[in-house]
């Protein structure tokens, strides 16, 4: 038979766990207020997570139209700089795109099933392969080039000259930074020097950089 000062032990036992069950729900309630807190919304000071938003919708947005062009967005970048510089190595499509060499070559073989590029190898060194555009490729560009300005276009809407260029170079600026710590390789693009320069001096063109997926 239990007696009552057993009675009261287990009592005062179960009072003192109960009691330190609530302090501990209180102590995670406050420390999970806290962590709330700490946390911002995305993308609410963010400019990583702005950029990816922009990028994303301008990849999905280029893409679309490529679609009709056979295209798929990343290859016509590929198109673009073989436009521009006639015939390439592949190590100098990887650096101006600044992306890895495997990359270049796996999006070259496509677009060569296509019939949109060719490849060559160098004279008097079979170890050196230069691509360029196809006749069907050269048309490619120019549809390309269409597709860009109105996507463009629709993308800086109401922006004046002085913020597009500002944000041109900010943007290669912010490339050229991740490019340094991440060790990727590639030519100044045309324009790169000119980054700290007045801003109401005109930019040459450049060839768009999205990372190292040209798919």
């Amino acid at each position: 038979m239990v007696s009552a000062e057993e009675r009261v032990a287990v009592s005062s036992g179960k009072a003192a766990l109960s009691g330190k069950a609530d302090k501990a729900d209180r102590d995670t309630e406050q420390t999970m207020g806290k962590s709330d807190k700490r946390i911002r919304p995305p993308g609410s000071k963010s400019v990583g997570w702005a950029l990816v938003q922009a990028a994303r919708l301008h990849r999905s947005r280029v893409g679309d139209r490529l679609a009709a062009l056979d295209l798929f967005a990343g290859q016509e970048q590929v198109v673009q700089a073989l436009a521009v510089a006639g015939t390439m190595t592949m190590g100098d499509l990887a650096a101006t795109l600044r992306v890895r060499p495997p990359t270049a070559s796996k999006t070259i073989s496509r677009l060569a099933a296509l019939g949109f590029v060719e490849r060559r190898a160098e004279a008097g060194d079979g170890r050196i392969v230069r691509v360029r555009l196809t006749d069907a490729g050269l048309a490619k560009a120019e549809a390309i080039e269409r597709i860009w300005d109105e996507v463009e276009s629709e993308m800086l809407d109401g922006f004046d000259g002085k913020e597009r260029r500002r944000l041109r170079k900010l943007l290669r600026k912010a490339a050229r930074n991740l490019a340094d710590v991440s060790g990727v390789t590639g030519h100044e693009v045309e324009g790169d020097a000119d980054i700290e320069i007045d801003e109401d001096e005109p930019d040459a063109l450049v060839v768009p950089i999205q990372g190292d997926r040209l798919d």
